[in-house]
């Protein structure tokens, strides 16, 4: 008579989930999600291109005082257009210069898939070393001052800007502001200038809770 088989006892937990991408992806997606929604809030807000460019409008103003009080009129009406022009300008700034994109976004995507969204179960190698987020982060900012620094990027976006903030000076100077609902508007404040921000603030604050609890 053969011995009975013994039962097979039963196993508890179930298997790794393969294809579940890694937290900091997910991080990332959230980010990019949140970042997405905030651009196109922000980006309802603008007016109309005509209304801005309406040269009936246009006059000389009174005054060094009638100008900044245009000025802040017409920021406070068209702040997410002229936000709008300004990232223009700066866009096809780095666009003629494809070097200096090339460093600004090897810089931006070091922070990126190096240390604010790289897993943690996942170390920094190089070379054969392993690098800790202390040594990481360090390396990120010798990086960062070298590329705004001492390179041509810093300069350009500097002038870019500049260059910007002149035309939307020059245009909120010399479009009189007095058919303008001034009254029925938000703050300047609360519009598409508090969009980076609100926008990353938000983002860091849905991914910051997954990523910390496995650095930490």
């Amino acid at each position: 008579m053969s011995a009975p088989v013994p039962a097979a006892l039963p196993i508890s937990g179930t298997q790794p989930d393969e294809t579940q991408p890694p937290v900091a992806i997910s991080a990332f997606r959230a980010f990019l999600s949140r970042l997405n929604d905030s651009l196109r809030n922000s980006l309802s807000e603008r007016r109309p291109w005509p209304e801005l460019a309406d040269r009936s409008t246009f006059s000389k103003p009174e005054s060094f005082s009638d100008a900044t009080l245009r000025i802040r009129k017409n920021y406070s009406y068209f702040r997410v257009n002229y936000l709008m022009v300004i990232g223009v300008t700066l866009a096809f700034s780095l666009i003629f210069h494809p070097f200096s994109l090339l460093l600004l976004l090897g810089l931006l995507f070091s922070w990126i898939f190096l240390y604010l969204f790289r897993p943690a179960d996942q170390p920094l190698i190089i070379f054969g070393r392993t690098f800790s987020d202390r040594e990481t982060l360090g390396i990120l900012v010798i990086f960062s001052i070298f590329v705004i620094f001492l390179t041509s990027v810093g300069s350009l976006i500097i002038s870019a800007i500049m260059l910007g903030f002149g035309l939307v000076c020059a245009h909120g100077a010399f479009k009189a502001p007095d058919d303008l609902f001034l009254d029925d508007q938000e703050p300047a404040a609360t519009g598409f200038l508090s969009f980076i921000g609100g926008a990353a603030s938000n983002a860091v604050a849905a991914t910051v809770p997954t990523i910390s609890n496995t650095r930490i």
